[in-house]
């Protein structure tokens, strides 16, 4: 091999090594002056919903030119951990301060309620919940025991009272399992297990306020406890059911127990 070529061809490989880094160098340099110094930012790493815990396995740090940078971003990963998404937060979005808090007042009931609307809790068993398999976010009716003279059975009417109610929470339980507690610092909020809340003793839910009056009234003056039936979430049909009285299930009994309470009234009377 000539060693002249060979060498004069390492030269030109050299230089034209050399222009395309100057002008890669050059560009470079130019859209730094354009659009600024790449920094660090933390973005999602896939779609957060509304009230949803973050975590690092929901995000991930990305570099881009600072022009690009949106206000109140976040540049660790450490700075967002376990923090609360105020607003759905879709993938490769940047996490931002007014969009994330952390669990306390912010993230309470109080946002879960529609305006116009407000949340009544009622103690309930396994019977009344079906058997406690209610979630937040279910929708039931509500059924009770209607009786206008104590101790009458004859006197006594079940009616669903409230048709397709949102439940709002399940004990400390709310929507997208954020609890319902004020935690002061990351490690309280670190060690939080949101399975705790599994078992509950209440059910919170959605109502108007003339539906709350009513359902208040019934329970504290028909000395009822309301019963839950669930619907499906897509199921928005109001139905006009008709009440159901205790002649309606004795069947071929129903006349002797109607002239049953026939007599009783006339001994009253």
């Amino acid at each position: 091999m000539n060693s002249k070529a060979f060498t004069l061809a390492l030269v030109i490989a050299g230089f034209s090594m050399f222009m395309v880094y100057s002008y890669i160098e050059d560009q470079t340099k130019s859209l730094f002056k354009k659009f600024g110094q790449e920094q660090t930012v933390v973005v999602a790493k896939q779609d957060i919903l509304d009230l949803e815990l973050i975590d690092d396995s929901k995000v991930m740090l990305i570099t881009v030119p600072s022009k690009f940078l949106a206000p109140g971003h976040y540049k660790t990963i450490k700075d967002i951990q376990n923090t609360i998404a105020l607003t759905p937060i879709m993938k490769g979005e940047q996490i931002t301060k007014p969009r994330v808090a952390y669990p306390g007042e912010k993230t309470g009931l109080s946002r879960q309620v529609s305006v116009g609307k407000r949340a009544v809790a009622l103690l309930v068993n396994e019977n009344q919940a079906v058997g406690k398999l209610i979630k937040p976010g279910d929708r039931v009716d509500v059924i009770a025991n209607i009786s206008y003279v104590p101790g009458r059975k004859d006197k006594t009417n079940t009616m669903t009272v409230l048709q397709d109610v949102l439940i709002l929470s399940t004990g400390y339980n709310i929507s997208n399992s954020i609890p319902m507690v004020g935690l002061e610092t990351a490690k309280e909020i670190r060690a939080l297990n949101l399975n705790t809340y599994n078992q509950y003793s209440s059910v919170t839910l959605e109502l108007d306020p003339f539906q709350s009056q009513k359902l208040i009234f019934i329970i504290k003056n028909m000395d009822s406890t309301p019963f839950f039936s669930l619907r499906n979430n897509d199921d928005k049909d109001q139905l006009r059911i008709p009440v159901t009285e205790i002649f309606d299930i004795l069947d071929e009994n129903k006349a002797d127990a109607r002239e049953y309470f026939k007599k009783l009234d006339e001994r009253q009377n």
